[in-house]
């Protein structure tokens, strides 16, 4: 639905940002070191700036669909909701990194400036009506995250690390880009809403159209970092500094969600399309669950188990997206999309926090990557170990922690699917990961510490690290409102209701 706006008015939030890193860029120049701090300040402001954008543009335009630049970006209710949560983690990430950057000497403006571009990148994947505004925002985001993994020049690993992100992302890029080329060669379109229309008008080659869909899912498939395709997830996550890591694995996976519903939910959403790549869905999913929660029981290195982690998540997350359409009608989509939705909203908290404590306990010349880092940690600070507690719990699904809720949402949808075996599969892979999440529990809670050190966290982050774990708990408690919320964002997607 076209509305009368202004035809700037839905990318407010995106040209403010724009302009405000590059106003950093330029007054970070002009700083001398003990001052860094002031580049700090100014991109949380530039945050803040755009959420508040993000909100006034949500309510000028009442909930509806709103385009600008010929159809290429649009602002709906879910671009609004995934925008304000990619603020709050981008945020989390500078105040998280601080410390730890500041220890490392790479406290500079290179890692706020590259924060905030790919930040920008993720906002256009976001609103994206277009394959080529969607790459746009891909490429951005994507060539900022891949020169943060690279900032520490001195680190041999940290570089490894970015060429191995650098290549397989081309890669993955290219595969995309192909996939679209024969879409548009099916559909006579770029315009993600007009490729929708054409096949729902039939005429369309179908061989080309499932040729195209392929790519297309395997392009998605590498930022969510699924089997096959997750072979640059563990060696980046271990390479980069961790306060790269942090970054690489929270945000850009809400935007990769962005990218996968607008593609096929939004555009490839007919039925007789949508189970072609719901069947790609169910293979990578099960795929993603098996490696990854198996995996990740032989790590000792926690960046590498969560990394694992992060391939079976995103596992579990799949569930929803393929259980939107059965028996060529769609009548629980926006559900199964939205208990997606809420999955990587959930995700996205845990992964903060998980990695936030991995920050919390490093120091100066120590890195707490280990897991007999952790040993004895309720010994020296309980209410850490108790939020270290609380995120590992959600990650492996126990009640009360929303993690729990969130399993239960995509185990519904696919049993309301009718596709009970795939439930089954997903539950004795949950049980998997149990044991290497509760495994840090048994260190924390039972063994004795290694290192005598208290921990003593800035106050900043040790308010926001405390008040994460909690968010993580009362969503547990009360999933209501954010369930609706993810609801309410899928159902204001033009295509998906």
């Amino acid at each position: 639905m076209m509305t009368s706006l202004p035809v700037m008015l839905p990318a407010y939030a995106e040209i403010f940002l724009l302009g405000m890193a590059c106003l950093i860029l330029v007054v970070d120049l002009y700083l001398p070191e003990r001052m860094r701090d002031v580049t700090y300040v100014l991109s949380l402001l530039a945050l803040l700036g755009c959420a508040v954008f993000t909100i006034l543009v949500g309510s000028a335009t009442g909930g509806q669909v709103a385009y600008t630049f010929n159809g290429m970006f649009v602002s709906d209710v879910m671009a609004n909701v995934l925008k304000i949560f990619i603020y709050i983690a981008v945020a989390l990430c500078m105040v998280y990194s601080r410390s730890y950057l500041a220890d490392r000497g790479l406290y500079r403006g290179e890692f706020f400036i590259l924060s905030l571009f790919a930040t920008l990148g993720m906002m256009v994947m976001v609103s994206a009506n277009h394959f080529l505004t969607l790459y746009l925002g891909l490429e951005l985001m994507s060539l900022c995250l891949y020169s943060l993994v690279a900032l520490n020049r001195d680190s041999a690993v940290a570089t490894e690390a970015a060429m191995k992100y650098f290549v397989l992302g081309a890669l993955s890029s290219g595969l995309l880009l192909y996939g679209m080329s024969m879409l548009y060669g099916a559909t006579g379109s770029l315009e993600i809403t007009r490729v929708a229309e054409a096949l729902q008008a039939g005429g369309a080659n179908r061989t080309i159209l499932v040729f195209g869909l392929v790519f297309l899912v395997a392009g998605i498939a590498f930022k969510l970092g699924l089997v096959p395709f997750h072979m640059w997830i563990p060696d980046v996550y271990h390479g980069a500094p961790t306060a790269m890591t942090l970054l690489i694995g929270s945000a850009p996976k809400v935007a990769a969600f962005a990218m996968a519903v607008r593609l096929l939910v939004g555009g490839l959403g007919t039925p007789a399309l949508a189970v072609d790549w719901q069947q790609m869905l169910v293979i990578l999913s099960v795929l993603s669950m098996a490696l990854g929660n198996l995996a990740a029981i032989a790590q000792t290195n926690i960046k590498r188990m969560l990394a694992y982690s992060t391939i079976g998540q995103m596992g579990f997350m799949l569930l929803g997206l393929l259980s939107g359409i059965v028996g060529g009608n769609n009548l629980s989509a926006a559900s199964a999309y939205s208990a997606a939705m809420f999955y990587t909203l959930t995700y996205l908290f845990m992964s903060l926090a998980a990695f936030g404590m991995v920050l919390l306990l490093s120091r100066k010349g120590f890195e707490a990557e280990e897991l007999s880092d952790y040993k004895g940690l309720n010994q020296k600070s309980p209410w850490y170990a108790f939020m270290m507690l609380i995120t590992m719990f959600s990650l492996a699904g126990v009640p009360p922690a929303v993690g729990f809720y969130a399993k239960l949402a995509v185990f519904s949808a696919v049993l309301e699917a009718g596709q009970v075996w795939l439930a089954v599969v997903a539950v004795i892979f949950s049980l998997f990961g149990a044991y290497y999440y509760l495994r840090v529990v048994k260190l924390m809670y039972f063994d004795e510490p290694q290192d005598p050190i208290p921990v003593r966290p800035r106050m900043d982050m040790g308010l926001l690290l405390s008040a994460n774990g909690l968010a993580i708990l009362l969503f547990g408690i009360f999933p209501g409102p954010l369930m609706d919320l993810c609801y309410y964002a899928i159902k204001g997607l033009g295509s998906a209701g």
